[in-house]
């Protein structure tokens, strides 16, 4: 796909979910997200999130990981069954959106926000400094 764009910045990421030594990615079905929220319940786990930034002008390339503990409260069955119900963990790394309804699972976290939503923004935007992109233009 990069190679279609003959002088471009390409960004590309990815988010898994590390309990344990288990990695959880996104579940396909309601039972499957109900059964990573249960494990999940009342427990810590990562957020691993990988990207790569890529020149295809000069074919310089970074790629870099980031790491962020979140710390689930206790939370009854039934609160898992709605939440489930909503739809919106199906799509996501561990069966959670921290900027949804996901949040009320969370209690705290310790590392990037972003990260957790799926890109770091700090650590991406300063690996694309190295590519002369800046987000705040400096005068």
């Amino acid at each position: 796909m990069a190679r279609k764009y003959k002088d471009a910045i390409i960004i590309a990421a990815d988010t898994f979910i590390v309990f344990g030594d288990r990695l959880l990615g996104k579940p396909h079905t309601g039972k499957e997200a109900e059964k990573m929220l249960r494990m999940l319940n009342g427990k810590s786990h990562s957020v691993i999130t990988g990207f790569t930034i890529m020149d295809t002008g000069n074919h310089k390339r970074l790629s870099k990981s980031v790491e962020t503990r979140v710390f689930f409260k206790k939370i009854g069955r039934e609160e898992i069954t709605a939440y489930v119900r909503s739809k919106e963990p199906l799509d996501k790394a561990g069966a959670y959106a921290i900027q949804g309804l996901g949040a009320v699972l969370v209690n705290k976290i310790d590392g990037d926000f972003f990260n957790v939503m799926g890109l770091p923004l700090c650590a991406l935007t300063g690996s694309l400094k190295k590519f002369g992109v800046y987000v705040l233009k400096q005068r």
